[in-house]
């Protein structure tokens, strides 16, 4: 199980942490994560993957300690489309947060099929 663990935080790593829907869905059952939806509050009231929590990305830098206790904590950032998690996701980098991840291509990609 570790192993396999490893496997995708270290092939989400060596692309950009980038991570898809099916190796989140195997993250959330085995492995403690901070889910974060980026999105306006009215786009996360609209629907939001169970467990996310809302930040918005304009609200990313000075909210995020009240929801990560440790910079090293996993954190899985999506918005629609992966545009604005990626930008979260650089702004957490700068902050000093090592393991931080995009949900490649947002939930619209998701909730289209």
């Amino acid at each position: 199980m570790v192993r396999f663990l490893k496997r995708i935080l270290y092939r989400s790593a060596t692309q950009n942490k980038d991570i898809s829907y099916k190796d989140l869905k195997s993250l959330m059952k085995n492995k403690y994560i901070v889910l974060i939806d980026v999105r306006s509050g009215q786009e996360y009231e609209e629907g939001h993957l169970d467990g996310a929590i809302n930040i918005p990305v304009y609200n990313i830098e000075k909210d995020i300690a009240k929801y990560v206790n440790s910079k090293e904590d996993t954190i899985i950032l999506y918005c629609s489309s992966g545009s604005r998690s990626k930008q979260a996701k650089e702004i957490l980098e700068n902050l000093g947060y090592s393991e931080v991840y995009n949900l490649k291509e947002g939930i619209d990609k998701i909730w289209i099929k």
